[in-house]
């Protein structure tokens, strides 16, 4: 029935002005801010993100409906000369249909708007499949856009993967954020299809420290890096690569377990609360096997307790002396660990930041703006942030990665908009003319 609802709404919706949709986005976005308290508790009890992160995704969120509706509006085609001075070539985006968008449990609200705001804006119908786990969340705001949007534009359809499945099928474009291994089942799907996809998977981030790094900056950017909805993103530091000896790695270690031992754990509801429980009691348990195998490889330096199992709450934590080429400096856990690792030099170092199957985004640490460039054009990652935190999105960038992080088309900014769109080409011939000049 969703899609049935979809298909029967996109005609009249494409038929819109970009002004007229861009009026109903912004009515979406009000609603969504005078409801940030009651959208943010509701993450915050389904999936235990702390409440002051919560607020702060739900702002974040707004803001991409806010950017879209306007940034829809510029969307301009193009007039092409011809070799016939009769004829005009006339280019111009228009919707592909109704959007098939999987989203994540760790996002909530922030993915499924980054993917519906750009799509509606550029004239098609939105069907959400959110992860089973934050389906509450996804409801909610669903009932928001109903009391904006034409009946079949935008729908949330909770479930399971075979839900995912199917509107893929009933989908004229698809777009996945998740895991590696079921993003790269949906990319089958879709290309079995014919339909466009684009997909955003995991990521094993490494932060680079050159000798000159300004480590005063990188103790206040590194909780966010690293720790942030307790390490749960596929944006999130996993490994801070020190170039120089270990002395040099030991004064890196030390600053940042400093700045991790002041991150309140406990509570989501308490706004203080900056880490708060695992989502479920296998990521606890994958978090706990990583550690298990992190003591017997390597070194703890700071957390690697689980500190209420009842409640997946564990520990931020830092290693040392995990060997290089050891799964753990490999392979994405979705918890709070970070591997700290030295090299000798800055040629080791981008070798072992691009020794993984990922590529999502990478930072350096550096004073010196030339070596920043240079090392990141030798980085196999789509983004890198310079002086900067791994973790963060800027809706107005593209946004994406190389190798098994990403698959297809940037998300965010203008390129999102050419995602949700097609070109057409119209050919007019304008004929001599009554009044031939």
């Amino acid at each position: 029935q969703a899609v049935e609802a979809a298909y029967t709404a996109l005609k009249s919706w494409k038929a819109l002005t970009a002004q007229n949709r861009a009026d109903i986005l912004l009515a979406w976005y009000k609603l969504v801010l005078d409801h940030t308290d009651e959208l943010a508790l509701i993450m915050t009890i389904e999936q235990g993100k702390p409440l002051a992160e919560a607020k702060g995704e739900v702002r974040y969120a707004a803001s991409f409906i806010q950017w879209f509706a306007e940034e829809g509006k510029r969307i301009y085609g193009d007039v092409i000369p011809t070799v016939n001075n009769q004829q005009r070539f006339i280019i111009s985006k228009e919707p592909v249909g109704v959007v098939a968008a999987i989203t994540p449990w760790n996002f909530p609200i922030a993915i499924p708007f980054w993917k519906a705001a750009p799509a509606l804006a550029m004239g098609n119908t939105v069907l959400i499949k959110p992860s089973e786990f934050s389906s509450d969340t996804a409801k909610l705001f669903e009932k928001l856009a109903q009391e904006v949007f034409p009946e079949g534009v935008f729908s949330v359809i909770p479930g399971d993967g075979e839900i995912g499945k199917s509107l893929i099928e009933s989908a004229d474009i698809a777009s996945f954020t998740g895991s590696v291994r079921v993003g790269k089942v949906v990319v089958s799907q879709a290309a079995k299809l014919g339909i466009p996809v684009q997909a955003e998977m995991g990521g094993h981030n490494p932060a680079l420290v050159l000798p000159d790094a300004d480590l005063s900056l990188l103790a206040t950017q590194f909780p966010i890096a690293a720790f942030s909805y307790s390490g749960q993103k596929c944006t999130a530091t996993r490994r801070v690569i020190v170039i120089g000896d270990k002395k040099r790695r030991d004064e890196v270690a030390e600053i940042l377990v400093t700045a991790t031992k002041a991150l309140q754990i406990g509570d989501p509801n308490d706004e203080k609360t900056f880490i708060g429980p695992l989502i479920l009691q296998a990521a606890r348990e994958n978090y706990e096997r990583a550690i298990a195998e992190s003591t017997k490889v390597g070194k703890i330096i700071h957390g690697g307790q689980t500190i209420d199992a009842a409640i997946n709450l564990v520990s931020p934590t830092i290693t040392v002396d995990v060997p290089l080429n050891h799964q753990l400096m490999c392979e994405e856990v979705f918890a709070p660990i970070v591997h700290i690792a030295n090299v000798e030099t800055l040629p080791e170092a981008i070798k072992l930041a691009n020794d993984v199957p990922y590529g999502l985004t990478a930072s350096i640490h550096t004073q010196d703006l030339a070596a920043a460039f240079s090392i990141s054009n030798k980085l196999e990652t789509g983004m890198v942030k310079v002086n900067g935190p791994t973790a963060g999105v800027d809706f107005y960038a593209p946004f994406g990665g190389s190798k098994d992080s990403s698959y297809g088309a940037r998300e965010q900014g203008k390129a999102a908009l050419e995602f949700y769109s097609h070109t057409q080409t119209i050919t007019v011939n304008v004929g001599k003319g009554k009044f031939p000049c």
